[in-house]
């Protein structure tokens, strides 16, 4: 496996992958490629993480039992692929109120009023701070006041379509 992912992979390789590692029976197949998230050569992490946000959602449900380890790598990566391909992985995953981490919440906001973050990342970040806080009014009301101070900057594309979608959400919620 690790072979196929040293170098650029086309889109039929990474369904090869995800067929290769696809059902329960292959959960061992999907460990070793999680594992190759963590190598030391670039190319064959970003490989790894680009395949896994290619699962489909019963093989992505693998992912979950991930999702506390995906968030320490976020809090710590430094480098800016691997950063918007595991917060693509956290997108897909549930946020409960029990297994809420004011850590990733506050790495979020901070992410969101960074200016020089990639505007991919503060998109995700975006509604990734609303999955986690929209069980909590109070905390809501922070993410709304963290959106309108970014509201007066020039916004791409994507991160002013994040902004609107959070914002459409939070006023929905009546607790204004």
């Amino acid at each position: 496996m690790k072979t196929l992912l040293t170098h650029r992979l086309s889109q039929s390789e990474i369904k090869q992958l995800c067929a290769l590692t696809q059902g329960e029976h292959n959960d061992n197949l999907k460990e070793e490629l999680y594992q190759f998230t963590l190598d030391a050569n670039r190319r064959v992490a970003i490989n790894a993480l680009w395949t896994f946000t290619h699962f489909d959602a019963d093989d992505n449900v693998w992912l979950f039992a991930k999702h506390d380890q995906l968030i320490d790598r976020c809090l710590n990566e430094k480098d800016a692929t691997k950063l918007r391909l595991m917060l693509n992985l956290l997108l897909s995953q549930p946020y409960t109120e029990e297994d809420i981490r004011t850590d990733f919440i506050d790495f979020c906001l901070a992410r969101i009023t960074d200016a020089r973050a990639p505007y991919a990342i503060r998109a995700q970040c975006i509604k990734l701070a609303y999955e986690q806080m929209r069980h909590w009014p109070e905390l809501l009301d922070e993410l709304r006041q963290t959106l309108d101070l970014i509201s007066c900057e020039p916004l791409s594309p994507g991160l002013r379509s994040a902004w609107k979608q959070v914002m459409k959400k939070i006023l929905s919620c009546n607790v204004y």
